[in-house]
């Protein structure tokens, strides 16, 4: 289950849910966890306020595609695992984290790439998803292995490889 809070207003509010819903969901599904157990909240906002998350956050003065915090660090602590699995601990949903997304960045970014913007949109919601879950591409090993998660994601729902030429 996610919250989309939209303070974007520059994509169709309801195409953009549904496309963030489907990425959440495919992604936890795959990854052999139930949707209905797990919550995220994702916030599409603009360049400006990803710039002053990026900064407030990250200490990094510059506007990006997206931004994740993860409620836990569920990160591989050794480089080249798999990260841990988020456990339900009663019958209500585990918070996995926040998200948020530049809508002005991706069209933009999905119109240089030559991609559909709702296509890439559910791969960065995905990528973002993967983050919340413990998955980490600073390291070119736990890279290598994010980024086939992603493939093998984006393949189940005929989305080309976002990381080929």
């Amino acid at each position: 289950m996610i919250e989309f809070i939209n303070e974007s207003k520059k994509q169709d509010n309801t195409k953009s849910v549904m496309t963030a819903n489907q990425a959440v969901d495919s992604t936890l599904v795959h990854l052999k966890l139930d949707p209905d157990k797990f919550e995220i909240a994702i916030l599409a906002c603009d360049d400006e306020k990803i710039r002053e998350l990026n900064f407030q956050f990250r200490g990094i003065n510059n506007k990006t595609n997206i931004l994740s915090w993860p409620e836990k660090d569920l990160s591989p602590k050794v480089s080249g695992t798999m990260p841990m699995k988020p456990e339900p601990i009663n019958r209500e949903p585990v918070f996995l984290g926040n998200l948020a997304i530049s809508f002005d960045f991706i069209v933009k970014e999905a119109k240089k790439l030559n991609k559909d913007f709702y296509n890439h949109l559910y791969h960065l919601i995905s990528h973002g998803t993967l983050h919340l879950l413990g998955f980490v591409h600073d390291l070119e090993l736990d890279a290598k292995i994010m980024e086939n998660k992603e493939r093998e994601i984006l393949s189940k729902v005929g989305i080309a490889d976002p990381y080929s030429n």
